[in-house]
């Protein structure tokens, strides 16, 4: 898989906006779960910290256990990272937000719902659409 980034100032310019705005996007339904098990006491800037924090924490979390485990256990090192990670985004979500392990499951939850009804909406607006490659995928 080749991975082209841009080289010249307003491609990255460009690249870095998207990312800012894909990041906004992202924590918009993690703000309405937060609302919704917090009891209106969550702000965006709690979601922005805990989308944004728990994306690099959980992929700290998993490459490092991925990478010094792989050796020794093999390709469930990979699960284990996953499962860990996981826990760790999870662990973000309840210092962001200050609630419980169970609030924190609970916004993750509702925020995938949430995020899986604006999809549908989406979806039904404009049909299915294919987007152009971006990185990472």
């Amino acid at each position: 898989m080749v991975i082209n980034f841009p080289s010249d100032p307003v491609g990255i310019l460009v690249y870095i906006v998207g990312l800012v705005i894909l990041w906004i996007v992202a924590s918009i339904p993690v703000y309405f779960s937060g609302k919704v098990v917090k009891g209106g006491r969550a702000s965006l800037g709690d979601a922005m910290a805990a989308t944004l924090g728990g994306v690099i924490v959980y992929y700290i979390v998993f490459y490092v256990v991925a990478i010094a485990l792989g050796a020794v256990i093999g390709p469930s090192a990979d699960a284990l990272g996953l499962v860990l990670g996981l826990l760790a985004w999870l662990a973000v979500f309840r210092g962001s937000f200050h609630t419980s392990w169970l609030g924190a499951v609970g916004i993750a939850i509702l925020a995938w719902l949430i995020l899986l009804v604006i999809d549908f909406i989406l979806v039904a607006i404009f049909g299915h659409v294919r987007f152009p490659d971006f990185f990472p995928f």
